[in-house]
């Protein structure tokens, strides 16, 4: 699958990979400041932003999908930076293709089967959402306010929203792959073994996603991994505090 990237900076490689519902811009201000020192590829992952859709959708896939963009690019080895699903999906990278990875940066979540159901609301005022009668973009948050509350998880949503060509709003996202597929996204990684390069795991410090009965299995999969955590931050560490998550990731890849 040929994903969408947008590639910024000179240097050793990274990809860098959003998010469940997101896309590359959500890692914008983190990508932008990496750039600096590195030439960074923000992905889409299928089903999300510009990157094509498909029926299938786990982390092995997703995985070879971001193998195939590096074979495609002739990268060799990059470093490796993901966020909440997008950072399963780096992890499954490096399981996976151990000898494509320099360094693998995860933020806030965990190598893990994840039981709770986070985002059954957020599902359920998404498709709550008409769009085949919407006349404005303040139509799709009227609906979505009935299920989610949080204005900035609403904002955050809405920037699937677009018109297509014929004039009426789509989601970006394939939304019914990503439902469907839900189960996959809460589940572990799929491949087997270690991965003995450096890891740093960064967590949010009000986050839940990272917990110490997670370490066992954490060091598991990656014996050389450290953590840092973001005070005062929540899931989201990457937009409430980028330039000490920017600063820390770069002290991390550098060294």
């Amino acid at each position: 699958m040929k994903l969408y990237a947008r590639q910024q900076g000179e240097g050793e490689h990274l990809i860098s990979v959003h998010g469940l519902f997101g896309s590359q811009e959500n890692l914008g201000a983190i990508n932008r400041q990496l750039a600096e020192k590195f030439r960074v590829h923000g992905l889409d992952v299928r089903n999300h932003g510009r990157s094509p859709h498909d029926a299938a959708m786990d982390y092995s896939v997703m995985a070879e999908d971001i193998v195939e963009y590096l074979d495609e690019q002739q990268i060799e080895k990059a470093h490796l930076l993901g966020h909440s699903m997008g950072g399963k999906v780096v992890m499954e990278v490096a399981l996976a293709y151990p000898d494509r990875v320099e360094r693998l940066a995860v933020m806030d979540i965990a190598p893990v089967h994840y039981k709770v159901r986070r985002h059954d609301d957020v599902f359920s005022g998404l498709f709550a959402v008409d769009l085949e009668n919407m006349q404005k973009r303040g139509d799709a948050d009227q609906a979505l306010r009935q299920h989610v509350e949080e204005l900035a998880v609403r904002s955050f949503l809405l920037k699937n929203l677009y018109r297509n060509e014929a004039g009426s709003y789509s989601w970006r996202m394939n939304l019914d792959a990503i439902h469907h597929h839900y189960l996959n996204i809460l589940a572990g990684p799929s491949a087997k073994g270690s991965f003995e390069g450096d890891v740093l795991f960064l967590k949010g410090g009000h986050s839940d996603y990272i917990l110490a009965e997670h370490r066992e299995e954490v060091l598991k999969h990656f014996p050389n991994a450290s953590m840092r955590e973001i005070a005062d931050t929540g899931h989201w560490l990457h937009a409430e505090k980028p330039e000490l998550v920017a600063r820390t990731l770069m002290r991390f890849l550098e060294s």
